[in-house]
This record gives C-alpha cells, structure tokens and sequence, in this order.
C-alpha cells in the first residue's frame, strides 16, 4: 500500500491516483458527480477542501466496480451502501452482496416484467426472501441478451438441467469430505467443488466450441 493510502486524509487528487490504475477512466468530475448523488461523503477542511479517508476510497472503489462489472444503477448501489451502513456487525468499507427487489433487477438486467416471469417459470432465477442475488443479475442479464437472437427463457431449459447434472456430479464428488466432520472438511470440500467446477465451465466450454464447428461445417 502506498503512503497516500495510509494518510489520515487524502485530496481528491490523492483518491484520483490511487483508482486510476482500476478505472483510468475515472476523473475528478466523476467524483465530485458521487457526492453529488449522495454515494460518498468525504469531510471538508475549514476552507473548503474535500479531504478523503481510506474508507472513502475503499467505498469509491466498491461503487465503480459495481458500475463496471455488474452494470447496477447508482440508485441500487446507494441502496446496498446504506443498508449496510445500517447494520450494527457491517465493516466500513467492504462491498455488501447484491440483493435486488424484483423492480431493480428489471432495471439492472435490462429486461421486462414478462421475461422475468418467463424466466422464473422455468426455472433459471428464484428470489429469496422476496430478493434477487448477483447470480440471478447475471442470469437475467444473460437470458435478456439471448433474446436479441430468438432464444427465449423456454429455449434454456436445457442449459438449466445441464447444470443440475454438473452439481450433482460435484455434490457426489464432495460428499465424503463433508461426511468426515473434521476441522477443515468444510473449507476443504468448498475448495475441490470450486476446482471441479472450474474444470467442468473448461470442458463445457470445449465440447460447445467443437459441436459449434460442426454446426458451421468446419
């Protein structure tokens, strides 16, 4: 960590050098947007000047990565950010899970009311808690950009049950560690399901390129 970042206050220019090397398209201006809309609220010196702490920029950084990767709007964010203010065990700074009403992961996934409950209907995204995780976000947003090519939510039903087999192969493989109940089965078992599934997205990701070829009769 740099100096900069340990300070007990940073100016903006200071916050701007340490993002830029994440998000070289982030500026001043963009910042100054932030506090506008509310999403972070740096101290001010007697004169006037922003002075930024580390949580700001950790804060800062959440919300950019939200925008950059998961596409949600400044509204969710704010949302997530204050929900987790709110709760007395929340650590500044870190970045609360995605939990989506049914009306922001419309808005976020770029989709509509129809093709949600098409997509519920059939199984590909469940709310829990009456709220919608990243997992389901990427899901809709996935099944939103299909549609622009004819494939609905009744199409990809196939695709769901694929997955179903691959986490019961994964469920078979992990059940003997989780019935040893030793210390670290746990962490041990979570480990090997995240390798095979990484090996299983490879050869998945294989066997589709080869059937495509044959497809396109090369």
């Amino acid at each position: 960590m740099s100096a900069q970042a340990v300070r007990a206050f940073m100016s903006i220019g200071e916050v701007l050098a340490l993002l830029q090397s994440e998000f070289p398209d982030v500026t001043v201006s963009k910042i100054r947007f932030l506090e506008g809309e509310g999403l972070i609220e740096p101290q001010r010196s007697p004169s006037g000047y922003r002075k930024f702490t580390f949580n700001d920029v950790e804060r800062l950084r959440y919300i950019l990565r939200a925008q950059r990767d998961q596409y949600l709007p400044l509204r969710v964010i704010k949302d997530q950010l204050d929900e987790q203010a709110a709760r007395p065990h929340s650590v500044s700074g870190g970045a609360p899970p995605v939990r989506l009403s049914r009306e922001e992961l419309i808005e976020a996934a770029g989709i509509d009311e129809e093709t949600l409950a098409e997509m519920e209907s059939f199984g590909l995204v469940a709310p829990v808690a009456r709220r919608y995780d990243g997992e389901a976000l990427e899901v809709a947003r996935s099944v939103g950009a299909l549609a622009r090519f004819g494939l609905q939510a009744r199409h990809l039903r196939a695709v769901r049950a694929a997955v179903e087999r691959e986490a019961g192969l994964i469920e078979q493989a992990v059940a003997p560690l989780l019935r040893r109940k030793a210390p670290g089965a746990i962490a041990e078992a979570d480990e090997t399901a995240r390798e095979i599934s990484g090996l299983l997205q490879e050869l998945h990701s294989a066997l589709l390129r080869g059937s495509v070829r044959g497809v396109l009769g090369r």
